[in-house]
């Protein structure tokens, strides 16, 4: 039995400013939660060394990851559908 099954859903919001303020993202998928992290407060190499980790965390517990801006990105926990509008474009 999925000891998360029967906690509502969650959308976390995270804006972290350094890497080791992405750990709790990864954490918040594993305890089933859905993340939108932005980025956008981070230096550029930062930001892409810590989307990289979160995206690998975030394999390992077979959630997907989609992204939603230059700098923002979204993390779904396994058994989360996420859609994208059929007319809006995979990049924006």
């Amino acid at each position: 039995m999925d000891r998360f099954s029967d906690l509502p859903p969650e959308v976390v919001l995270m804006e972290p400013h350094r890497f080791e303020d992405v750990l709790q993202a990864v954490q918040a998928v594993r305890e089933r939660k859905t993340v939108v992290l932005n980025f956008g407060s981070m230096p550029p190499e930062e930001a892409q060394r810590s989307a990289d980790f979160v995206s690998g965390g975030v394999f390992a517990l077979d959630g997907h990851q989609e992204r939603l801006g230059e700098m923002v990105f979204l993390f779904a926990p396994f058994g989360v559908d996420v859609s994208r509008d059929p007319g809006s474009s995979a990049e924006p």
